[in-house]
């Protein structure tokens, strides 16, 4: 019962702090308005896998990096440059593909796993998720099998979200018969994320 308990609350928490725009959703998103949703798969299960050792990392190390300052204080510098270079990268791709790109972009898989290590917002949305459920007692991360239900939630929780948006834009694009411009539309959001990380780090 408290395994089940533990999946069940870190899929919910995963499935709705996915949604807001991130490196990783915006990515899926473009694949859903390309309709390459066999490409979105590969990229969706990659990320969600990549969630598991950052949950692990959050409640295994917790206090030590919430009582780092380094870490801290610069969570939003480091994704300010990492939503910024990806949005140019985005753009820049999408405007003049290269080879290079294209087989980056084309490759779900190693996509994913590469834009899923590079997620800044991971490990902090995780530590203060896990505090808080811990702090009401909804969750019990004391014996093994608890523990990775919790991280098995953690992934399934990610992977569903993902795969929604991808579907939804798919179906948008069936629907409206949108131009293949919309491609920009992640990075255009991923660097306006990144810029605004910028002024509120500086300000």
């Amino acid at each position: 019962m408290c395994s089940l308990t533990n999946f069940f609350a870190a899929f919910f928490f995963s499935f709705i702090g996915t949604i807001p725009p991130g490196s990783l959703n915006l990515n899926i998103l473009q694949l859903g308005l390309e309709s390459k949703i066999n490409t979105a798969w590969r990229f969706a299960l990659a990320a969600a896998l990549i969630e598991y050792p950052y949950a692990w990392l959050a409640v295994k190390f917790e206090q030590f990096i919430t009582s780092s300052p380094l870490i801290v204080n610069n969570i939003l510098l480091i994704t300010a440059i990492v939503m910024t270079l990806l949005g140019i990268f985005n753009l820049w791709s999408a405007r003049k593909p290269t080879k290079y790109s294209t087989k980056f972009y084309e490759s779900g898989f190693r996509r994913g796993l590469l834009l899923g290590i590079l997620n800044p917002l991971a490990l902090p949305f995780w530590i203060g998720t896990t505090a808080y459920l811990n702090g009401q007692d909804w969750i019990n991360l004391t014996t093994p099998m608890g523990l990775h239900a919790y991280l098995i939630g953690v992934s399934a929780g990610a992977l569903c979200l993902f795969m929604v948006i991808a579907y939804l834009a798919k179906n948008i694009i069936a629907e409206l018969q949108l131009t293949t411009r919309l491609n920009r539309i992640p990075g255009i959001v991923l660097l306006a994320l990144g810029i605004y990380a910028f002024i509120r780090y500086w300000s």
